[in-house]
């Protein structure tokens, strides 16, 4: 196998470092990418958290994924990046120093943006071993995502390893054109996209998710046995497929109080929440307009009209 020129034999364990940007000082950003192959061949599977600079918690799973020796396979390969994004990180952003969505760039040009020559550089000389992708995300500006895996719809083999994955929701979502989901389905790539918790913040319950999902992925392709880590789902614990959602917007400017949770089932007619001035002369209450499950809840006290405030889904 070759990352980056460098060959990486049955059994190593290396760490290659991505070293195609600068800052405008002309300091190199080094973004480790962790390798470790099996001694017996098999399938290759990229953890990657932080392609949003900002977005801490999926940063923390691949981590903690690491730390603890979750990553070495007894058979196939696996690859971790636990920080895409150093430049967005260091700034606490989403962005890129020029301004650009990472996200938003893929597969990338060589003579593009910055943003843009950096995704042409892993699309082309990180990713072409990689079979299956776990990509982690969290929600942005206080929306808080329950723990949830996004696939596109139809593709059989990616629906059974997000059930696999075990979080509580799995939400066809259709990948948009220059994301770096988008990208690796084109090439071929089993993708599953991971969001939850929220950007600048540490969910506990959302990493352990994050961080078992990932156990029980790799369990199931045969990296390695990790039965002892693995406990059976229940009915109950199945998770739900949503097939189609809409956001909720806020019709005022204002402070905000939400009357339910992320995670949560909601029947018609149920009582979202409020927005209200801050003098106690004006307060508006919204509610649900159909069942649905809260799939993201906006934290932020304050709201500007046309803010979203929730993510409904939909069996």
């Amino acid at each position: 196998m070759k990352i980056l020129n460098q060959k990486i034999e049955l059994g190593q364990s290396v760490q290659i470092k991505m070293d195609f940007a600068r800052l405008n000082t002309r300091s190199k950003i080094e973004v480790p990418i962790i390798v470790e192959r099996g001694k017996k061949p098999g399938p290759c599977i990229l953890l990657i958290g932080g392609i949003h600079g900002d977005e801490t918690n999926g940063v923390e799973i691949v981590r903690q994924i690491v730390t603890r020796g979750l990553n070495k396979p007894e058979r196939g390969t696996v690859i971790c990046i636990p920080l895409l994004n150093v430049f967005g990180f260091l700034n606490q952003s989403r962005e890129f120093p020029d301004g650009r969505d990472l996200n938003r760039v893929f597969p990338g040009s060589n003579t593009g943006s910055l943003a843009s020559r950096f995704a042409f550089h892993l699309i082309n000389e990180i990713i072409p071993p990689v079979d299956y992708c776990i990509d982690y995300h969290t929600g942005a500006a206080q929306r808080f995502n329950y723990s949830q895996i996004r696939i596109d719809q139809g593709d059989e083999e990616t629906l059974k390893l997000a059930k696999i994955f075990g979080s509580p929701y799995i939400v066809y979502s259709k990948s948009q054109e220059k994301t770096f989901r988008k990208t690796m389905v084109k090439l071929g790539k089993k993708v599953l996209l991971f969001e939850g918790g929220k950007s600048l913040n540490l969910d506990k319950i959302v990493t352990q998710v994050g961080i078992q999902g990932a156990i029980n992925v790799m369990h199931e392709l045969g990296l390695r046995d990790f039965s002892t880590k693995i406990t059976k789902q229940t009915n109950a614990e199945q998770p739900v497929i949503i097939t189609n959602s809409k956001w909720i917007r806020a019709k005022h400017s204002g402070m905000y109080r939400s009357s339910v949770s992320a995670g949560q089932k909601v029947e018609k007619g149920v009582k979202l929440g409020s927005i209200s001035d801050p003098f106690g002369d004006f307060e508006s209450s919204f509610k649900c307009t159909q069942e649905g499950y809260i799939l993201n809840s906006n934290h932020a006290p304050v709201v500007n009209q046309g803010d979203a405030l929730f993510h409904i889904g939909f069996k």
